[in-house]
């Protein structure tokens, strides 16, 4: 079955890897955070290897998104993002799992400081 990691942040300024534009990434070590790269490497070779990992992106300062609404005489655009959220969504992993316990146990190891990670299935 299909799933997707959602990673929302609210880094400042945008940009990626998030946890170095997150004022809580930004607060730790330099050696604690070059841990949590590699340790995110192993991860993603490990995924790759097995075949669960299926894509992923990065996605550009919300600050540049387009809204699409429906209006009475057709469509109407706003400049993104959302004004009442905080953390936008900054990126995306699309795995295919087994389980949903394996795609949780996958989810669990993407998160990093500032940021949060939602787990959904795809229809």
């Amino acid at each position: 079955m299909k799933y997707v990691v959602l990673i929302h942040s609210s880094p400042e300024p945008w940009g990626h890897p998030t946890t170095a534009y997150t004022a809580e990434g930004r607060q730790l070590p330099a050696d604690q955070r070059e841990k949590m790269d590699r340790d995110f490497e192993v991860l993603m070779t490990e995924l790759r290897a097995s075949g669960e990992f299926l894509c992923a992106e990065a996605l550009g300062d919300p600050a540049q998104s387009r809204l699409y609404t429906a209006g009475p005489s057709g469509p109407v655009t706003t400049d993104g993002p959302y004004a009442e959220a905080k953390e936008q969504l900054a990126g995306f992993f699309l795995l295919d799992c087994a389980t949903q316990q394996r795609a949780e146990e996958i989810a669990a190891q993407f998160i990093s400081p500032g940021d949060t990670v939602e787990l959904r299935p795809v229809v």
